[in-house]
């Protein structure tokens, strides 16, 4: 059985890859220090599961890391840690920096000497999977798309911060030779989504009835991947990406965000209908844009598709019916995530 050591498995996207691959039969160890955007609940179905070691731990504590490197002996490490929300950085940057700069630093440095000391089969084996985001590009106008030589030009700190990961990663690998793939993926959405991002937001607030925000004039555009696609292209880049490569995975699937929110309250109508029969289009609030707020993001995933064969297979009106019905069906998780360290309200306002 092979072994990976997965960090952030408790997240959003990590949470969902541990998922597959346990059921896949791999051996999964779980690092998270279970931040705010943490949740075992996402996990419950693997307790006492003999293919899921979680532990609760900072991917900046090279002891814990070193310890957890050694014990399992890995064959690959893919590193989902991070802080991930735009609005959060504008609030508190600082956060972004430790974990995504300094903590991908850390990491590295504990993977690279664990690396060296392997014997030669297991070495050339080894592979170290840094997942990033599309925000490091920046923004795009009406038209194009990016490549994976795009220039980076981060807009917001978060983006900043993966930037900033993303140049150590490819660094560790031509200044050490450490045997690194990094993925730049879209807007994920689907099952176990923290309900601070736009879907699953949309979809609670929706469900209660209040005011649906919508930043500026609602048409900025964002390239929407179904997380169980994105699951897929990790594993697909895992197993037979090239050494030092970057691959671009997107969905295919740009929508102005005012078309996903109209999505979204289409299907919840027809499934949840107010009591007053009101449209719940008519609770769309155009509100103040955010600082920085990039107008347009779309992918081209076009290496990850000619050079190892992966495409996306849901659709964005697949994946957002599945989302709703998700969301729908697993109220008791989404109470339970909402715990007082988030009450829906709007951050990321900061001028």
């Amino acid at each position: 059985m092979p072994t990976w050591l997965v960090t952030g498995g408790a997240g959003f996207i990590g949470a969902n890859f541990v998922l597959e691959a346990v059921s896949a039969g791999i051996r999964v160890v779980n690092l998270d220090l279970l931040t705010y955007a943490g949740n075992l609940d996402t996990l419950a179905s693997l307790e006492g599961h003999p293919g899921h070691v979680f532990v609760q731990g900072d991917i900046g504590d090279r002891a814990l890391v070193d310890a957890l490197l050694a014990r399992h002996r890995p064959e690959a490490v893919i590193n989902f840690a991070a802080e991930s929300h735009v609005d959060r950085s504008i609030d508190g940057p600082a956060a972004f920096v430790q974990t995504n700069v300094v903590g991908t630093l850390a990491l590295l440095e504990t993977v690279r000497d664990h690396w060296r000391e392997l014997r030669p089969p297991m070495r050339e084996g080894f592979r170290f999977l840094h997942v990033s985001t599309d925000e490091v590009y920046g923004s795009l106008g009406a038209s194009g798309r990016f490549s994976e030589t795009t220039p980076y030009a981060p807009n917001s700190p978060y983006s900043a911060s993966k930037a900033a990961s993303d140049h150590l990663v490819r660094a560790f690998h031509h200044t050490y030779g450490l045997p690194t793939l990094t993925t730049n993926c879209s807007n994920n959405y689907g099952p176990y989504q923290f309900p601070e991002k736009l879907i699953p937001l949309v979809i609670a607030k929706a469900l209660a009835g209040e005011p649906l925000p919508v930043y500026g004039d609602g048409r900025n555009v964002r390239d929407w991947l179904y997380v169980g696609d994105h699951c897929a292209a990790i594993r697909f880049v895992l197993e037979r990406g090239g050494v030092g490569e970057t691959y671009n995975v997107g969905g295919d699937a740009e929508r102005e965000n005012i078309e996903v929110v109209k999505a979204i309250c289409r299907l919840l109508d027809q499934r949840r209908p107010l009591a007053d029969g009101r449209p719940r289009a008519d609770l769309i609030t155009f509100v103040a844009d955010r600082p920085g707020h990039d107008r347009r993001y779309a992918i081209d995933a076009s290496k990850l598709q000619r050079e190892l064969g992966w495409r996306p297979g849901v659709t964005f009106e697949e994946g957002i019916a599945r989302t709703v019905d998700w969301y729908l069906d697993n109220q008791a998780w989404v109470r339970r995530v909402l715990d007082g360290s988030y009450r829906l309200e709007r951050i990321g306002s900061a001028a």
